[in-house]
């Protein structure tokens, strides 16, 4: 993190999930929403699998999800250690409700995704002190 470049003001960690979200922004989400017939089309909130319409109607707020994460860890936005957590915590969650609901879950299935994905967002908002630091963040916005 010592040259000042777009990619050393954030941590690994970070940069991962920059990529991530940037693929969902640009590639993924809209070749789902474009491309994928309404059939086939499914979207997962709170752990509920949404199908046709319903997952195609919502599948919007996805997009805009992931475009304000791909802007935050960007920009290193301050906000992003609280919506961040809030997003890994609601992920566990899914994940938990998914496991026990879903024909394809399974209770030990949702036992180990809630410990793993409960120990990211307890990870996530303990590193997020790095959107706080104001050297960060004079950083991200040149």
């Amino acid at each position: 993190m010592s040259d000042g470049s777009a990619v050393s003001i954030r941590p690994w960690w970070a940069n991962v999930l920059l990529v991530f979200c940037l693929f969902m922004t640009f590639v993924y989400t809209p070749w789902d929403f474009f491309m994928k017939p309404v059939a086939e089309d499914q979207e997962v909130w709170f752990g509920l699998v949404l199908t046709g319409w319903a997952a195609k109607a919502t599948e919007p707020l996805h997009w805009l999800i992931y475009g304000a994460f791909a802007y935050g860890l960007w920009k290193m936005r301050p906000w992003m250690r609280l919506w961040g957590s809030v997003y890994f915590a609601q992920v566990t969650i899914a994940m938990v409700v998914w496991g026990l609901t879903d024909e394809r879950g399974s209770c030990a299935a949702a036992n180990v995704s809630g410990v793993v994905f409960s120990g990211l967002t307890v990870l996530y908002w303990r590193a997020g002190t790095v959107f706080e630091t104001p050297q960060l963040s004079a950083a991200a916005k040149t």
